[in-house]
């Protein structure tokens, strides 16, 4: 039997934009090596009309989009959608903040599943027109998938009052492990290995920047800390308040997109601070895991299923700046933390196992 699948809601592959696009690279690939003919719809900036590409193996559908931000991406969401009426075979949905167009699927009869992602409308940074949109979008989810999954046993959780138990899956992301990485990499960012510890994070206040790099901040560390994420100082008063709080050893370096580079600072560094106090599991929290990364992270229910052990927790600004205070000089620690980290991702997170889950469950829901 052929199976298809045409895979929407992300900005497209390769992946050069965040965890989602990463997911949908390996499971594009990874599909296309068994044999699916694989469809993922990719969203462009320029150009008048929808063309393909073929990119290892996989069909490309590139939706041009003349508007840009969160109304660019419902238009180009909107536009795949109805393109992808005319494909067969089962449909995978990443996101469902624009679900409402998705309802044209199930009036046709398609098969499409949903990735929930996290409780998008709780977060901060939208405001009341935009967690309403979010908050519709995720109950009509809900309603017109076939089937969802839930990163997170707590997003699984969160579903329950909308949707029965069997309607919901809960299957994390992956992530790759990192065994080794060229320390000469570094030399261009003014770090060298172990002298730094490493946040990546959008600078928004859900992800503790502010309290990450106060903590730091608090004193003199002879050592550095590494912050990867685009701030806009001079136009955001969050970001001005971050960068203004930093001492001379906090290194803003801006978005880093190279994933070998992130990949070296992730691996040599002597902690990873996740900051992340909303969402399901977050995909820069695996990562580090796989870089055998020891942990400081924030104090949630999110957090604490994905890192479980490895990871010691804070909950505001005085906690971190204790265990950097009791921490960066302990290295036997560290090397604990270090191991914990390794077995916690081999344990759950690896792409094979996520990926078979996938497999299975794409199976499970082919249309006859």
């Amino acid at each position: 039997m052929s199976y298809k699948i045409s895979i929407l809601g992300i900005r497209g592959i390769p992946a050069r934009y965040g965890g989602f696009e990463t997911f949908a690279e390996h499971l594009a690939c990874y599909l296309a090596d068994k044999g699916w003919e694989v469809t993922v719809y990719c969203q462009e900036d320029s150009g008048t009309s929808i063309w393909e590409s073929t990119w290892q193996g996989i069909r490309r559908i590139h939706v041009p989009v003349s508007v840009s931000g969160s109304l660019g991406t419902i238009v180009f969401d909107g536009k795949a959608v109805f393109h992808a009426l005319s494909q067969d075979g089962i449909f995978l949905t990443l996101g469902y903040n624009t679900a409402i167009f998705s309802a044209l699927h199930r009036l046709k009869g398609q098969v499409n599943i949903f990735n929930m992602d996290g409780v998008e409308w709780r977060r901060a940074k939208w405001g009341v027109l935009a967690k309403t949109w979010l908050r519709i979008n995720e109950r009509i989810a809900c309603w017109v998938a076939n089937h969802l999954i839930a990163d997170h046993p707590e997003i699984k959780k969160h579903l329950f009052p909308q949707v029965d138990d069997e309607k919901v899956t809960m299957i994390p992301y992956g992530g790759q492990k990192i065994v080794s990485a060229d320390a000469e990499l570094l030399k261009p960012y003014g770090v060298t290995s172990n002298n730094f510890s490493l946040v990546v994070a959008r600078p928004e206040p859900e992800n503790s920047l502010l309290e990450i790099v106060q903590a730091f901040s608090a004193r003199h560390r002879n050592h550095f800390l590494v912050v990867l994420g685009n701030f806009l100082p001079d136009d955001n008063k969050y970001h001005n308040e971050v960068m203004s709080a930093a001492s001379d050893e906090v290194l803003f370096l801006g978005g880093i997109y190279d994933a070998g580079i992130v990949s070296c600072l992730r691996f040599h560094s002597r902690f990873y601070v996740h900051g992340h106090q909303v969402g399901g599991t977050n995909p820069s929290l695996v990562e580090a895991l796989g870089a055998s990364c020891a942990v400081l992270a924030h104090d949630n229910v999110y957090t604490r299923w994905v890192a479980g052990s490895a990871a010691m927790y804070f909950e505001g600004a005085a906690t971190l700046t204790d265990l950097f205070d009791n921490l960066l000089p302990a290295n036997d620690k560290i090397l604990e933390m270090n191991a914990a980290s390794r077995e916690r991702f081999d344990q759950q997170f690896t792409w094979p196992k996520i990926l078979d889950s996938y497999h299975d469950l794409l199976i499970r829901y082919y249309p006859a």
